[in-house]
């Protein structure tokens, strides 16, 4: 008898505790990308999924800027210890794709019918990779041209902003209060200038896809346009690297000591409500040279590959939520980043919402002029000459902008053979 009461007991003791480990939800790791507001926005749609989703704990981590995280991802990758989850900025998907580190998304999407159309076109550049589907879009933007309306009225100017180069410089040059002021502020970013390089009739690529598609006037043209700004003292250069300065330039911008700036639609929530009360901020396409023209950016949501099945399945899930129609537009209403789904764009509430802030739209529209650059996974290494060599050319006058546009045309030659 007391054997078999023995044997009861071990019997619930061992049923407890496989039924605790089964009740146990599956921990997934994922990192990102963006600070401050951004990021107690993310945090806030992370604990809303847990709280959804008992059975899985996702736990987000800050991990610095875009860099800082693919930097984090490629040491994480020598060393085993991957999260699950991950924004990419969007020129690193092919490279990390290519080394096999992203788990193909189709055959979740199929199975969940998640479909992959509804994603706008102009996003999509950098979510599939040798025909597979590594990432989905997230907080992906594009650069938008912000200004000062009051102080472009108290000017006599347009309030529609200026369309076209030549525009540009003669606002600058009118709002421009020497000591107090600079009409315009942009800072010397690859970004901005494959915008004007766009702008000016160019590509990244020849037609062949070996040699530069800018290595003559289009691509000189606009450093010497900045140059030429810089010297009369009607643009900003705005100090620091990487995106300390896209921070100078929006707090100059926003205490008014500067009228027009270029920088990411990921800041317009903030500007609008940091400008609220002060006064009204415009938004318009970036200024046109010969055509229309913007890159984009941000990054896009991936999984990480080599985890079990069941944290694979866990972490597709989430990527799922967090890329679903409800998500997207409370996303992008919260933070200016551009949402990512057609059903989004076409809600109601998002239509609504454009109505009531028509500055949003303004990224939406300009997308259709959006350029794509080299899904390949040198990309990344490109990119960095090209902001090296223009950075270069603006400050040190000794290196023209000819000697820049060679050595990028050689780097191409030898990094897309």
């Amino acid at each position: 008898m007391k054997k078999f009461v023995a044997a009861i007991l071990m019997f619930g003791i061992i049923a407890g505790i496989v039924s605790a480990q089964a009740a146990k939800p599956v921990a997934i790791d994922f990192w990102y990308s963006m600070g401050g507001a951004n990021g107690d926005l993310i945090q806030s749609m992370v604990k809303d999924f847990n709280e959804k989703n008992k059975d899985v704990m996702v736990t987000a981590t800050y991990q610095g800027n875009y860099y800082d995280t693919s930097a984090k991802i490629q040491a994480a990758v020598a060393s085993g210890t991957t999260p699950h989850v991950s924004m990419v900025v969007d020129m690193h998907n092919a490279m990390f794709a290519d080394a096999e580190v992203l788990e193909n998304m189709e055959p979740f999407m199929k199975k969940d019918k998640v479909d992959f159309n509804d994603f706008i076109p102009g996003l999509l550049d950098w979510s599939v990779y040798n025909k597979k589907i590594i990432s989905l879009p997230f907080n992906r933007s594009t650069p938008l041209f912000y200004y000062n309306k009051d102080q472009l009225k108290a000017a006599g100017l347009s309030e529609k902003g200026p369309q076209t180069w030549e525009e540009l410089e003669s606002f600058a040059r009118k709002l421009t209060i020497k000591g107090e002021r600079w009409g315009f502020s942009c800072p010397i970013d690859i970004w901005f200038y494959l915008g004007m390089v766009f702008q000016n009739g160019g590509q990244i690529l020849s037609a062949d896809g070996k040699h530069s598609g800018f290595n003559n006037e289009i691509g000189t043209k606009p450093i010497y346009f900045w140059r030429k700004m810089i010297d009369e003292g009607i643009m900003k250069m705005p100090p620091g690297k990487e995106y300390n300065s896209w921070e100078v330039a929006m707090q100059d911008f926003l205490n008014g000591k500067t009228s027009m700036i270029m920088t990411s639609t990921g800041y317009l929530y903030g500007i609008l409500n940091s400008a609220q009360g002060k006064f009204e901020v415009g938004t318009g396409f970036l200024p046109k040279a010969k055509q229309w023209g913007t890159p984009t950016g941000g990054a896009n949501i991936a999984m990480l590959a080599g985890k079990p099945a069941k944290e694979t399945e866990a972490a597709w899930r989430f990527i799922k939520y967090m890329t679903d129609t409800p998500q997207v537009i409370y996303f992008s209403q919260k933070s200016g980043y551009m949402p990512s789904r057609k059903s989004a764009v076409d809600s109601a509430s998002m239509q609504a919402f454009f109505v009531q802030k028509p500055q949003f739209k303004t990224a939406i529209e300009q997308l259709a002029e959006a350029k794509n650059r080299p899904n390949h996974p040198n990309y990344p290494e490109l990119d960095k000459i090209i902001m090296d060599e223009i950075q270069r050319s603006v400050i040190d006058r000794s290196y023209s902008p000819e000697q820049a546009m060679k050595a990028i045309d050689m780097a191409i030659q030898r990094l897309f053979k």
